[in-house]
C-alpha cells in the first residue's frame, strides 16, 4: 500500500507549511486526486489517521475532492471528459487527445489554528 508513504509526505509538507505560519494545529487538509494519479482516494482516508498520528496535523479531517478525467482533441480542438481507459474525444470519437487534467494530485489547502484563529493557506 503506497498510500500510506504518499500520505507520510504530505503530512510531512503540511507540517512545514502549519511550522511556518506557527500553527498551533491543522484544522483540515484538502486535496484534489485525478483518476490517473496512481493513488486509490479511500486507502489515502484510511491511512490519513495513521500517518499524522503524533504530529500537529494529528486529528485534522482530510477533504479529497476528485478532479475528472478531460482530454484535449489534437483533430476538432474539442475539451471533454474521459474515462481511464478510453482517452477519445467525446466529441467526434478521435483518439488523437491530450490530457488536460486527471493525472494530478494537488494540495489546494491547509487550514491552520493559530492563536489567532482559524486561517487558510
Amino acid at each position: 500500500m503506497h498510500e500510506l508513504s504518499v500520505c507520510e509526505a504530505l503530512i510531512a509538507q503540511v507540517e512545514q507549511i502549519a511550522i511556518s505560519h506557527g500553527a498551533q494545529s491543522v484544522e483540515s487538509v484538502r486535496l484534489r486526486i485525478g483518476p490517473l494519479a496512481g493513488i486509490e482516494p479511500l486507502l489515502l482516508q484510511h491511512a490519513y489517521p495513521f500517518a499524522s498520528a503524533g504530529t500537529v496535523v494529528a486529528g485534522s479531517m482530510l477533504v479529497i475532492e476528485r478532479v475528472p478525467l478531460k482530454v484535449s482533441c489534437e483533430t476538432c480542438g474539442a475539451e471533454t471528459e474521459a474515462e481511464p481507459n478510453w482517452l477519445i474525444c467525446g466529441v467526434c470519437g478521435d483518439y488523437h487527445t491530450k490530457l488536460v487534467s486527471g493525472d494530478e494530485m494537488t494540495l489546494m489547502s491547509v487550514e491552520l489554528i493559530t492563536a489567532e484563529g482559524t486561517n487558510n493557506v
